[in-house]
């Protein structure tokens, strides 16, 4: 495999994660807009805001200059906050036109309602070489060697094959997908289901309760894929089931831990400043509500967490709601 240079766009958990991860094998510069952030991060050799205690490559590149970071890379890798997609996108186009894109953003825009590679496809056309990088991956543990496997979907199935080929790492296993709708729509559901299982776990309702929850949820996930041109078998997988379980119970998922607060009772703009990193399925739920009734898709789940964030209504209250559902068939 020969060595290649990355340029990791998004200085974030994730994008220093897998700068650390790809820095082994390759030429890898991690591009943060934060002057002052990169710098921090440079002089003390870890990402003290987003990943402490973690010790950064000592090949690894910073910078806060996109210019320089994209210039000469032969694949750029998106991995700011979906939020933040558009706009880089959008100047890469001017930089380095025709460059690789790879995207590890997970979400719905919002008002658009867009998934990821629409996004890319607005902006770059759709004849780009591009694909997205999704699945089960807390960041924490990939940036410190620890084993994770993930999926690396396009719609140009060679385009896929050789990118896995080219980033496969000994403890980063990638695997190729060709269904990039149910790719990221399970990328973007999972952290809306994931607040809800904080909230069940939050107010006691066991494991039986989880179990079922993840399992209606990933049912919900699948009908919206599916109404939206993905395959049901990308959801049995890991963009699909196992980004879902792994965010669902796992402690260091952002979302699982708004649920929980929210359990608690705290207010959700106390609980996102606590935070201090982007919680996803919070912007995302309303999206889901959206598009599921532009599909007309039936997704309580969803719609009870959305109300839980942005009705104003107390947990208890939308978890009766769930509840008190008429019985139906599997």
């Amino acid at each position: 495999m020969s060595r290649l240079r990355i340029a990791v766009l998004g200085a974030g958990a994730w994008g220093t994660a897998l700068a650390q991860a790809f820095a082994d094998s390759h030429g890898v510069v991690l591009w943060g807009r934060d002057a002052d952030h990169i710098e921090a991060t440079r002089a003390t050799g870890e990402n003290a805001r987003y990943l402490p205690g973690i010790r950064l490559h000592d090949a690894l590149e910073l910078t806060s200059d996109i210019h320089q970071a994209a210039a000469g890379a032969d694949l750029h890798l998106v991995v700011t906050p979906l939020a933040g997609l558009r706009d880089t996108v959008r100047s890469l186009r001017h930089l380095q036109p025709g460059t690789p894109l790879i995207w590890a953003c997970k979400g719905l825009e919002a008002q658009s309602g867009r998934l990821p590679h629409e996004i890319v496809g607005e902006e770059l056309g759709s004849s780009a070489p591009c694909g997205v990088l999704t699945g089960p991956s807390f960041a924490a543990e990939v940036a410190r060697g620890l084993p994770a496997a993930i999926t690396l979907a396009a719609a140009d199935a060679d385009f896929a094959r050789h990118w896995v080929h080219a980033l496969h790492q000994p403890r980063l296993r990638l695997y190729a997908n060709t269904d990039l709708v149910g790719c990221e729509i399970g990328g973007a559901i999972k952290n809306v289901m994931a607040i809800a299982a904080g909230v069940s776990d939050g107010m006691g309702f066991g494991l039986n309760a989880r179990a079922a929850l993840i399992t209606r949820g990933l049912a919900e996930i699948a009908r919206l894929a599916q109404a939206m041109g993905g395959q049901p078998e990308t959801l049995m997988g890991l963009a699909g089931m196992g980004d879902l379980i792994l965010t669902c119970t796992g402690d260091l998922s952002r979302n699982r831990r708004v649920g929980l607060a929210l359990a608690s009772g705290k207010r959700l703009a106390d609980i996102l400043r606590e935070l201090g990193h982007v919680a996803e399925g919070v912007s995302t739920a309303r999206e889901v509500v959206r598009l599921a009734g532009r599909h007309q898709v039936e997704m309580p789940i969803c719609e009870a967490v959305n109300a839980l964030l942005h009705d104003d209504l107390a947990a208890r209250d939308v978890v009766e709601r769930l509840l008190a559902r008429d019985p139906k068939d599997e």
